[in-house]
């Protein structure tokens, strides 16, 4: 991840982050590597499956401890505050868009965990267009497609994750 702007998450979610990391640092990293040396005691490693499929899991731990790490290391942790009304990183928002309401969060995916929330980044062309906005506030914005879309919030509520 080369963007380094912060993200906002709970004492949770960082708690969370934190124990994801430290567990694939440690013991997910020898337990891959076990995998791979296992697999390539087998002989030719051209034709070795197991040995193929560990490297590649192995590389997805590696990319997920560097993710982990550059989110940690540039993350703002707070505690969800008394709802104010207005649309910031970690609120809930249910809003109408073109008509059809929906309900979503609004900031990291990773503040989300196990919620079944959608999660909208508040720089997504939807984030940044309702931003600061309150409950009654309408505006549109602009999608990749080059479609104007008209929301209007109808509620803005603290995350409770």
């Amino acid at each position: 991840m080369s963007d380094t702007s912060t993200t906002w998450l709970t004492q949770k979610a960082y708690d969370r982050l934190s124990a994801e990391l430290e567990q694939l640092s440690g013991p997910g990293r020898l337990e891959i590597a076990k995998r791979i040396e296992a697999a390539r005691e087998e002989g030719d490693l051209k034709e070795n499956g197991g040995y193929h499929a560990a490297k590649e899991e192995q590389g997805k731990i590696e990319a997920r401890i560097r993710e982990l790490t550059q989110l940690l290391r540039t993350a703002t942790v707070g505690e969800t505050s008394a709802p104010s009304g207005v649309v910031e990183s970690g609120t809930v928002v249910t809003a109408k868009i073109q008509g059809d309401e929906s309900t979503f969060l609004l900031g990291s995916r990773e503040i989300a965990g196990d919620s079944d929330l959608d999660v909208y980044s508040e720089m997504s062309p939807l984030g940044a267009a309702i931003l600061g906005l309150k409950a009654g506030d309408s505006t549109t914005y602009t999608a990749p497609n080059g479609r104007e879309i008209s929301v209007e919030i109808v509620s803005v509520d603290a995350f409770e994750g």
